[in-house]
This record gives C-alpha cells, structure tokens and sequence, in this order.
C-alpha cells in the first residue's frame, strides 16, 4: 500500500523522468478533485497527499540507502497540486471555466518542474535533509514557487494587459 502511495498508483515506474510522469498524472487527478468538490475538496486532498505522502515515503525507504528513489512521485504531485492551487481558485473565485484558464496550468507545470530540478535555496535545502520530511518539503516549497509564478503571471494577464 505504502508503495502504492509514494509511486502515485506507479506512475514513478514510467521512464524516462518519472518525476514529470507524476507531475504530468497531477493535473488530471486535481480536474477531477475540483470537479467532485471544488476548492475546498481539492485543497483537502493537496493537504491529505503530502501527509500521506510523508508516511508512504518513510515507510517506502526505511532502511534503504537512497532516501529519495525516483520512482516516488507523491512529492510531485503535492507540489503540482501546490502550483495549481492560484489558477483553481481564480477560477473559483471568478465563475469561469477552470480549463479556461489553461495558461496557468501550463505555467503552474512548467514553473513547478524548473523549480524542483533547479532546486534554489530553499528548495535545495530541504531536498538535502536526507529524509522523508525533505522529500516531500523540496517539492512543496517548489510549489509554493511555481504557484507565485503563475499568481505573477496571471497579473500581467489580467491586470496589465487586461485579457
């Protein structure tokens, strides 16, 4: 079951970049989470990944010497969720078509993975931590990263340009 929960039902076993696989399975399942129960189930669920995610990865590498195997991607995934979370709720908030707003999901995928191969300051950090915890935090801070990104993006679009 742990391995279940850290490989995202196994996406992490696709090759090659198993981490973009996990961020790539992210975007359909949050769809989903936000049609069942908008916002608020979506954003339950973002919280509910990364403490299972923080479990399934502890329990996934105990006594392994790689504590961050690539075929675990729940971290992906709470980071993507992350990310996305401004573009859902600016479509919340607005009345407007989630998918509509594409643009910040394309942004929100793109930003997350450059953050979470790049890893600057923080991010880096917390990837070398050595444990569970710095597994799932790398990819939350590089969501919290992306997310600005597209709340900056989103405010060129809508502000400054006024699409």
């Amino acid at each position: 079951m742990t391995h279940l929960i850290a490989t995202f039902f196994y996406v992490g076993h696709l090759r090659p970049a198993p981490g973009t696989w996990g961020s790539l399975a992210a975007l359909p399942a949050a769809y989903a989470l936000y049609l069942l129960g908008g916002v608020p189930l979506f954003l339950i669920a973002t919280v509910a990944v990364f403490g299972l995610g923080w479990w399934a990865t502890a329990k996934d590498t105990a006594g392994k010497d790689d504590h961050d195997p690539s075929e675990i991607v729940i971290d992906e995934v709470a980071g993507q969720w992350i990310a996305l979370a401004p573009a859902l709720i600016g479509a919340d908030m607005n009345g407007a078509d989630v998918l509509a707003l594409w643009p910040g999901w394309v942004t929100a995928f793109l930003a997350f993975r450059l953050f979470d191969i790049w890893k600057p300051g923080p991010i880096g950090w917390a990837d070398r931590r050595g444990d569970a915890l710095g597994v799932m935090l790398d990819d939350v801070i590089a969501g919290v990263f992306a997310g600005i990104v597209v709340m900056i993006g989103a405010g060129i679009s809508h502000g400054v340009l006024g699409l």
